[in-house]
């Protein structure tokens, strides 16, 4: 298994079940992908961001901790290559088993802005509603994740 973790500004990060990244490096767990953002600091970043009224609002470094989080909590817990989640410009992720993409744009893909972002991962928002209204562009025939959202 493969999980790929991408930032906006930062190059990809693989791990591979074997607990090697493609750059050689050890990591602590060979279940899930390599953090980029300790879950900790991720989980305080969210409550920040959630805090701020409108979300939008918030620091611009709790977006992105917040989103780089949930992000990763979303490909630990649906590992896989099927389907990509874009939130520009603080990250991406592919999850979802099934058929894996190996070159160019994959065929499933899920891109939202960050607020959206973290109103679907928590709960905050359902994944119809953010779809009808145009905030989410989900395309693809498994780019629907409504059955692994909320996160928390």
């Amino acid at each position: 298994m493969l999980v790929t973790v991408r930032g906006a500004a930062d190059i990809s990060h693989s791990v591979s079940v074997a607990g090697q990244s493609a750059g050689g490096d050890s990591v602590t767990g060979v279940s899930g992908p390599r953090r980029r953002t300790d879950p900790e600091l991720g989980r305080a970043a969210l409550a920040r961001a959630l805090g701020a009224d409108p979300p939008a609002s918030a620091a611009r470094a709790d977006l992105r901790d917040a989103t780089r989080y949930l992000l990763e909590e979303l490909a630990a817990r649906t590992p896989g290559r099927t389907v990509e989640v874009r939130v520009p410009p603080f990250g991406a992720v592919q999850c979802v088993e099934g058929p894996r993409h190996t070159r160019g744009t994959p065929p499933n893909v899920v891109e939202t802005d960050a607020e959206t972002w973290l109103g679907l991962a928590t709960g905050r928002l359902g994944w119809a509603a953010g779809v009808a209204s145009g905030a989410v562009r989900a395309s693809g025939e498994r780019a629907d994740l409504s059955d692994f959202l909320p996160i928390t």
